[in-house]
């Protein structure tokens, strides 16, 4: 028992694990489960779910650890060019030269510490976002329905499940009704399990056979339940399981697998000049051991291996960004691939709208109503007593075929939970005068439909007060055309008549124009033996229409134009009736006068006609309605076969395999349910579609990042390969030695690449077209940019070289002056990487504050570097003059001049072509 945890909660700890987590709940009657535990039908107190939570812990499985800082260190070894450089360490060694040895030293340090550093940061960001992606759970405490966070779950709890919700522990049936739970994740069994409250299981049952209980991590696909939480964290299943897995191996994302694609091609490629200027030098005497060394220093300063790194550090600087706006990333590749997206298929309700739903209006079926305002019903100005009494058969219903809770709260307000719709309805039968825990008590719930987006209304029924001919009283809820085929009758003025469909239709467009969300009411009778069921609705009496009216969300308008200026096509998906829909994308200026909707019925029928009809219908549709989320499915499936990168919203268990199947699903944090969450790649913390497009720019952001970084790690490569083959091509010596390389490589590539990753966006991202979903990162502009940077610095460079040696200079003079110029030539090419598309002159200098101060950093290093005589013996270095700094400085510059040149040349070329189309088009 539970007694022992308040005076010895150490005692009670052990107690769970040896006896309660050990009992066979699943052969224990639900009754006395509930005494074993001490739960009753109110459930815990919240004063002892806090004692019994103090004493067990919270419900949470631990953390995969994560790798430390020395295991992260040592890990940057293992790597073939680290390997090549330990290789040159040895030999320097072997060779006598302490002080190359010694350097080559320090430069694996460096960056091994650099590398860890990044990776470590990296680790505790993911750490981070994991705390934001909370799982919350509906329990009974009190006799009240809460919403906590599933972690404070504790033995004991009287546990709510719905269809789409995970299972958060282990729990035994109490009430199930049409319960089917997936439990793949700890039987591997693929298929939903059906599970029966009232049925026993042996001893010796397996856990894969247990129907009377639910465990750990498993989802419910459909049906409802109440269950009494038996285990909680490492006493549950899946935490006995959890003990014995090791951590999988994590799968590289597809942009991880095309970058380190790419970095094996070029590296292949630059091996290939590196050796065939080896064979060079080597036929022309040079030592084998300087051809050795510079042979390593080269491939490891053009060989960009800390691209992947680079590239985790942009997505990662990405995602801590998204954070900021609302959007918390699952899938670290993600990021890309929401700026990538060239549709949007959004959800209408709780992400275009507020879903804060408001049954404001009430139309009865001969075309009398209310206005539902404030805290009382004022009647209509012609109002008869027997349209309040109409009215109160409308609120009666509202409130019996109901499943939320709405409660009075100690200081004036008042405490809500469920279903939007069912929240506004309680409201409004509120409103009325109608509570649902009182007339719960006139009416007992005998039997309940629940509402599934499939079946498209709920049910309930209730025994009749004393006195009232022993017959149920039926009440249902649910769209018009669900309903309508189960009525015979309608409420009016003059009593129950028959119904007139096409009146009450032609009201239900009238609201449903005004852009309300329209439920139909009707109630009927059921024999006092008779068990409710879908085939007995018949011959009900419709009562009238609620108009629910759901706000737009203030951003939203101002999201979909973002939308439109970005290129991005934008669908509205929505189970409401096409009037409603196209009133509110007519709000938000989706829709022009006149467009239509495309309805679940049109894409029913173009489906029978084949795939190329569904594409035909998809191709420039805007407004989707009475669409099933099972629909959701078949509309992303059409797109992407005509060529769009799909981005897709979603909150529902019947969401998932459109989440699943779209390049990038996004669900909701907030309303979402837990399968819908486990489908997407992001998630959104407040449900809101402004924060969608927050996340393309951030996105986009991310992609140009990316660029920036490949560029110039490709580039400043290039120059050092151009350098070396044209010294080699006119037979000059070397023009850098080993040590100058790697020194060149720390002090202008490692700091400058983070400061690019860390960018800010340049404005005007949502401005443009979203990239080709086959465009390659390494496109024509990229290639233009690298060749031009390449010879143009590696050009400069040799000439440099070539005139000191003309005019009589040593060697080591010489190189001297070629690794400041490189130095100044690599810290110019960053600022020109800062944008494909935007001169350098109108980049503002101080918008990244770490680049610049990277920069001055490294430059600033090897000024030093040129008086330290430490370095000066390493690295072969002495100070210049300052006639000497101001020429070099003045060629390096040259660079600037010629990327600025190339920039003019792409604009004109493309204003060119844009003008040529215009005319062709005229």
């Amino acid at each position: 028992m539970f007694t022992s945890i308040t005076a010895q909660p150490d005692s009670a700890k052990a107690k769970m694990t040896d006896t309660d987590a050990q009992r066979q709940w699943h052969c224990l009657p639900a009754k006395e489960a509930a005494n074993r535990l001490d739960s009753g039908e109110e459930g815990l107190s919240v004063e002892e779910a806090n004692r019994r939570l103090a004493a067990y812990g919270p419900n949470t499985l631990p953390q995969p650890r994560l790798p430390g800082f020395l295991h992260l260190f040592l890990r940057q070894f293992v790597s073939p060019l680290i390997y090549v450089l330990l290789a040159a360490m040895v030999v320097s060694l072997i060779a006598g030269k302490f002080a190359d040895a010694t350097f080559i030293g320090l430069i694996l340090l460096l960056n091994a510490l650099i590398g860890a550093l990044q990776e470590y940061h990296a680790h505790r960001s993911a750490q981070a976002l994991r705390k934001l992606m909370v799982s919350r759970a509906r329990v009974i405490r009190g006799g009240e329905i809460l919403e906590i966070d599933a972690e404070s779950l504790v033995p004991g709890d009287l546990l709510l499940l719905a269809s789409g919700d995970r299972v958060p522990a282990d729990l035994r049936l109490l009430e199930s009704v049409g319960l089917e739970v997936d439990e793949s994740v700890l039987t591997g069994e693929s298929l939903p399990v059906s599970k029966n409250s009232d049925l026993l299981c042996d001893a010796d049952t397996p856990v894969a056979e247990r129907i009377n209980q639910c465990f750990a991590g498993s989802l419910v696909t459909s049906g409802r339940a109440r269950g009494l939480v038996t285990a909680t964290g490492l006493h549950t299943e899946m935490g006995k399981l959890s003990l014995t897995l090791e951590s999988a191996e994590t799968v590289q994302p597809p942009l991880f697998q095309r970058i380190e694609r790419f970095s094996k091609k070029l590296t292949i490629a630059l091996l290939t000049t590196v050796a065939i200027l080896a064979a060079i030098e080597l036929a022309r005497d040079t030592p084998p051991l300087v051809i050795f060394m510079t042979a390593v220093a080269l491939a490891v300063s053009a060989i960009p291996e800390g691209l992947p790194m680079a590239l985790t550090v942009v997505l990662s600087i990405a995602t801590r960004r998204m954070v900021k706006r609302n959007v918390i990333v699952r899938k670290l590749v993600a990021v890309e691939s929401l700026g990538s997206c060239t549709v949007i298929a959004a959800d209408k309700t709780g992400t275009l709208t507020e879903n804060r739903l408001t049954a404001s209006e009430v139309a009865f079926c001969d075309g009398e109503g209310f206005t539902v305002d404030g805290g009382i019903l004022p009647s209509h100005p012609q109002s008869s007593p027997v349209d309040h009494a109409i009215m109160a058969r409308v609120a009666r219903a509202a409130a019996l075929c109901n499943e939320a809770e709405l409660h009075p709260l100690e200081n004036g307000q008042w405490h809500s939970s469920g279903d939007a719709v069912d929240q506004a309805l309680l409201v409004m039968a509120h409103k009325t005068g109608f509570s649902r825990a009182q007339l719960l008590q006139t009416y007992p719930l005998k039997g309940q439909i629940h509402y599934e987006p499939a079946l498209g209304f709920a049910a309930t029924s209730h025994a009749n007060p004393q006195g009232q001919g022993g017959r149920q009283l039926v009440c249902v809820k649910g769209a018009l055309e669900k309903l309508l085929p189960m009525c015979s009758r309608m409420a009016t003025a003059d009593g129950d008549v028959p119904l007139d469909s096409a009146s009450i239709t032609e009201q239900m467009h009238r609201l449903a124009e005004r852009g309300a969300r329209v439920l139909a009411l009707a109630e009927g009778e059921l024999g006092e033996s008779e068990t409710l069921s879908q085939e007995k609705l018949q011959n009900l009496c419709l009562l009238g229409l609620a108009a629910m009216f759901d706000p737009l969300r203030p951003e939203a308008a101002a999201a979909v134009e973002e939308c439109k200026q970005a290129g991005i096509h934008l669908c509205m998906l929505t189970g409401d009736h096409p009037h409603t829909a196209l009133s509110i994308a007519r709000e938000l200026k989706l829709a022009e006068q006149g467009d239509k909707a495309v309805t679940g019925t049109d894409l029913a029928q173009a489906e029978a006609r084949g795939e190329a009809a569904v594409d035909a219908l998809t191709a420039d549709t805007r407004v989707y309605a009475r669409v099933s989320p099972e629909q959701k499915l078949t509309i992303v499936q059409s797109l992407q076969r005509q060529g769009e990168f799909v981005a897709v919203t979603g909150d529902g268990v019947n969401d998932a395999p459109a989440l699943n199947s779209a390049h990038v699903g996004v669900a909701m944090g907030e309303q979402g349910t837990e399968v819908a969450k486990e489908s997407a790649d992001l998630l959104l913390a407040d449900d809101n579609f402004a924060s969608v497009v927050a996340g393309v720019e951030e996105g986009r952001i991310a992609y140009r990042n990316i660029r920036k970084v490949i560029f110039f790690l490709i580039s400043t490569g290039a120059a050092e390969v151009v350098l070396f083959i044209l010294t080699t091509a006119f037979g000059l010596p070397l023009p850098l030695t080993a040590v100058q390389l790697l020194w060149l490589n720390l002090v202008t590539n490692s700091v400058q690449s983070i400061g690019l990753a860390l960018e800010p966006g340049e404005g005007d991202e949502m401005q443009r077209p979203p990239r080709s979903p086959q465009e390659s990162l390494f496109d024509p502009l990229m290639l233009r940019r690298v060749i031009t940077a390449g010879l143009v610095m590696g050009g400069l460079a040799f000439g440099c070289f070539y005139w000191l040696l003309e005019q009589g200079w040593e060697v080591d003079a010489a190189r001297n002056s070629v690794l400041l110029l490189m130095v100044l030539f690599e810290n110019v090419q960053v600022f020109n990487s800062r944008s494909e598309y935007r001169s350098i002159f109108r980049q503002p200098l101080f918008s990244n504050p770490i680049l610049l101060l990277g920069t001055l950093a490294g430059q600033g290093i090897h000024i030093l570097s040129l008086y330290s005589p430490l370095m000066q013996d390493l690295l072969g270095v002495s100070p210049v003059s300052a006639r000497e700094w101001v020429t070099l400085l003045t060629v390096a510059l040259l660079q600037l001049l010629a990327m600025e040149l190339l920039l003019s040349i792409t604009r004109w070329r493309k204003r060119k072509k844009a003008d040529s189309l215009k005319t062709y088009i005229t």
